[in-house]
């Protein structure tokens, strides 16, 4: 059953001026540009990634992603998230420490490279991977992170797309699958807008796996502008601003300074602060941050970490640069959710389990008295099936409200 989504209600905030932004790169999809006088090197075995200045080939990336199986068998595993339109595998790394509290631990989602042309993202996940697991032990930053999260990274979400002229090349990659739909449109569409899209095999597997998980935190790498998008997508922040739009302003703050103690121009081509909500920059519907932060109750945004679709072979090590601490901060950013965030998890004993099965608000008998239902316009709802949609739920006791979505 999908877990239903409970998040705090927020005021209003304020909204960045769109004026003068530099247009969103999958909002006008440019001609796909040909690559060719680009330093585009590709590394036919592992060996060739050791200074991390190629794309790996197809066959590389698998082989890599089995060698750190093979090497740190404690700390990782490989898991198949499913297959790509052509049958190639999309895949995901689950990394953890062996040690820590005993209790479970949060998880957390990196994803790249949805857009197949867009693999700036994909290297810079497959050296994550690389560098986490060879700091565990050493790098005592790494290896307290790894003891307490419960970390998961898929580097290729789109693997036909990159791939487009085949697996020994990046050279001609797509941002569309092999069915030619961009998949970073495909996701249901929580605010309803449009008919519903057939879902790629892609994206089928991916919503089967993060339902099968319970992410709380995540990212999806983008490539074409340098800017921090958060959620929401299909709304600008003035209609309809995300509940934790002050957390993720503080968080994408975070990691644009970070980054720019190494270069204090990067993340600003878009705007100056090199943050934005998604539809003050332009308005989109059917993308995965959405979906994640609407439906998963996982607090996703969309990092565009290089102008540049296809980096040249010689600065994905200057990009690593960038972004290294960025990412690695971001990922612990899960151990200081919002307040609210946190606290609508069903083991949380200090608050009434509140649910939705089989499209029927599920309520503590000792609690029934005290919970109101109502719809986006204010009208109470009274017991019985819930249509699909939004409603608000007040907790009356503890005078909260939260939002469910079915």
């Amino acid at each position: 059953m999908r877990r239903a989504l409970l998040v705090a209600v927020l005021v209003l905030s304020s909204v960045a001026a769109v004026a003068q932004l530099k247009p969103r790169p999958d909002a006008f999809p440019p001609q796909d540009a040909p690559v060719a006088s680009k330093s585009v090197t590709m590394a036919s075995d592992i060996s060739q990634m050791a200074g991390w200045d190629r794309y790996p080939t197809y066959e590389t990336y698998l082989a890599m992603m089995q060698r750190w199986v093979e090497d740190y068998p404690l700390l990782c595993q490989v898991d198949t998230i499913g297959y790509s339109v052509r049958g190639r595998l999309i895949l995901c790394m689950h990394i953890e420490g062996g040690t820590g509290s005993g209790a479970a631990k949060p998880q957390f989602f990196y994803s790249s490279t949805i857009h197949g042309d867009e693999v700036t993202g994909y290297v810079m996940m497959l050296r994550l991977i690389d560098t986490l697991l060879s700091g565990y032990g050493s790098n005592a930053r790494y290896t307290d992170l790894m003891d307490r999260v419960s970390i998961y990274i898929n580097p290729l979400a789109n693997p036909d797309g990159t791939y487009n002229r085949g697996n020994n090349t990046v050279q001609g990659a797509i941002r569309y699958n092999a069915n030619y739909v961009d998949l970073n449109r495909n996701y249901p569409d929580p605010f309803g807008t449009g008919a519903k899209a057939v879902l790629q095999p892609e994206n089928e597997a991916m919503i089967d796996y993060v339902e099968r998980h319970d992410f709380r935190l995540s990212a999806n790498l983008h490539g074409g502008s340098e800017v921090m998008n958060f959620p929401w997508d299909c709304f600008t922040s003035l209609q309809n601003p995300h509940p934790q739009a002050d957390w993720w302003r503080a968080v994408c703050q975070r990691f644009v300074d970070t980054s720019r103690t190494v270069d204090a121009t990067h993340f600003s081509d878009v705007n100056a602060q090199g943050y934005i909500a998604g539809g003050d920059w332009y308005v989109i519907h059917g993308g995965r941050q959405d979906y994640m932060n609407y439906y998963q109750n996982c607090l996703e945004l969309t990092m565009e970490i290089s102008a540049d679709k296809t980096l040249a072979c010689e600065r994905l090590p200057e990009y690593w640069s960038l972004l290294q601490h960025s990412l690695v901060n971001y990922i612990s950013e899960i151990l200081s959710l919002p307040e609210d965030q946190t606290s609508i998890d069903p083991t949380t004993k200090d608050a009434p389990v509140v649910y939705v099965r089989d499209r029927q608000l599920v309520v503590p008998a000792d609690c029934a008295s005290k919970v109101q239902v109502f719809d986006l316009v204010g009208r109470q709802v009274r017991a019985g099936v819930l249509n699909p949609g939004v409603y608000l739920v007040h907790l009356g006791e503890r005078g909260t409200r939260k939002v469910i979505v079915l």
